[in-house]
């Protein structure tokens, strides 16, 4: 399994490259190269991940997937609730983890792990888009440190980021009992809007300067505000 999902992560890097220019219309070239990592001095170029490099919601099709169509419908009809509340408040991070507790609780985090190894090499292919790879594959050739900052659960989100060599990965954390299962809550604040900014600082250093960052959402309005060269909704297409 470890050896497919290397065959796949080279297959979706090493594709064939497009100009930046081409992928984002943006022009920004000399822009591109000017964010520095404080560590090491490489440019850090970020991505969110849920329909930024995917064309969907990545946990969402990971809950339906491991849990069947008719599992899948009894556990969405139980968080009506929680979904009227959503409309209430807004709140992202406590429906999320609402469907954590439905579809996940209790669930061994060893398993847990497995499961989404399982599910990224079946779905990858179908999941990310080609035209973010493209642009992600152009950064890699100029030696930027790539990093994936995700509201969704980094338990999920793992082994796209090996298959796609990203040097960080910043994600909301699952929280684990004494037994290591799955609690249904998480261990970091939902990793949205402010927040990533938060995390990409306290991994790099506060004042930090992107060379580049890509996103989809209000969610990542904040991480766009620090890069050289921000893409709001730059990748549209969608795998054969």
């Amino acid at each position: 399994m470890a050896a497919r999902r290397r065959r796949l992560g080279r297959r979706l890097l090493h594709g064939n490259p497009i100009e930046m220019e081409q992928a984002n219309g943006s022009g920004r070239s000399r822009r591109e190269t000017e964010g520095r990592a404080p560590s090491d001095g490489r440019p850090i170029a970020a991505f969110d991940f849920d329909g930024t490099l995917t064309v969907r919601d990545s946990f969402t099709a990971f809950l339906r997937w491991r849990a069947g169509s008719g599992r899948y419908a009894l556990g969405m009809a139980n968080l009506g609730f929680a979904a009227l509340r959503y409309l209430i408040d807004r709140d992202r991070g406590r429906i999320k983890a609402d469907a954590a507790r439905e579809f996940l609780r209790g669930l061994a985090r060893a398993e847990l792990e497995a499961e989404a190894r399982t599910f990224a090499a079946a779905h990858a292919a179908a999941l990310l888009r080609p035209d973010a790879l493209a642009v992600w594959r152009d950064w890699k050739a100029k030696g930027a440190r790539l990093v994936i900052v995700t509201a969704s659960p980094s338990v999920v989100v793992r082994p796209f980021a090996e298959m796609l060599e990203a040097d960080e990965l910043i994600g909301t954390e699952m929280a684990y009992d004494a037994q290591d299962r799955v609690t249904g809550a998480f261990a970091t604040p939902n990793c949205r809007g402010p927040e990533k900014v938060a995390r990409l600082e306290a991994r790099f250093g506060a004042g930090l300067r992107l060379a580049a960052a890509y996103g989809d959402t209000a969610g990542d309005r904040e991480m766009l505000t620090i890069a050289d060269s921000p893409g709001y909704r730059v990748f549209t297409a969608r795998p054969d």
